[in-house]
């Protein structure tokens, strides 16, 4: 089982993002605090976790974490400022709503602009190593899921209940057979020859 925390006398919250090199729809980011004694033998980094055993952990997660939240950047504002620094703005507003506030920050990744005076520790791959960035990864990732899942029904055509906005082959033939919407991200040079959806 993953460690819970890097360092035990402070209180800590782990974050992650989710759909940052999605084609369509926002990148997510959540933020989690655990208590000293969390364990879980199913939590691990999302992407190895399957789709059933994701909702579960999610209600482990949101009925035993001190504290977490779950934030989003839509496709609108990636574009105008890029999906790094979208991802970044994700990731501080999960932390900026979380209900109690932490000493410290694990973040996944190699590199993180500072929040407020909150001392914080880049790791790769992290949300396979600590349970508080893989609580995190799996908040993110469920509860974008299901945001692509809810928008799926305004445009089936793109396949977002089973692709989520990413750029399987699915989806590219879609957006060369419908063009593009609003829930896709211009700014990853993914325009079809055809014209664009008028919405």
């Amino acid at each position: 089982m993953l460690p819970a925390f890097y360092l035990e006398n402070q209180i800590e919250a782990g974050c992650d993002e989710a759909g940052r090199g999605c084609y369509a729809g926002p990148v997510f980011a959540a933020a989690v605090i655990l208590p000293q004694n969390f364990k879980h033998p199913l939590l691990n980094d999302s992407k190895q976790v399957g789709a059933k055993q994701r909702k579960v952990l999610r209600e482990v997660i949101e009925s035993n974490a001190i504290a977490w939240s779950v934030a989003s950047v839509d496709a609108e504002e990636i574009d105008r400022i890029n999906i790094l620094k979208a991802s970044f703005k994700a990731m501080h507003m999960a932390i900026a709503q979380l209900k109690v506030t932490p000493e410290f920050l694990l973040i996944d990744g190699n590199r993180f602009p500072n929040y407020k005076k909150i001392p914080h520790l880049c790791i790769v791959k992290g949300d396979g190593k600590y349970a508080s960035i893989a609580a995190a990864s799996i908040l993110a990732k469920t509860y974008r899921d299901a945001y692509m899942e809810k928008i799926h029904s305004q445009f089936p055509q793109y396949g977002w209940n089973s692709n989520k906005g990413y750029g399987t082959l699915e989806h590219r033939l879609a957006i060369e057979a419908n063009g593009l919407c609003m829930h896709h991200r211009r700014s990853f040079n993914i325009s079809p020859t055809q014209m664009e959806m008028p919405f």
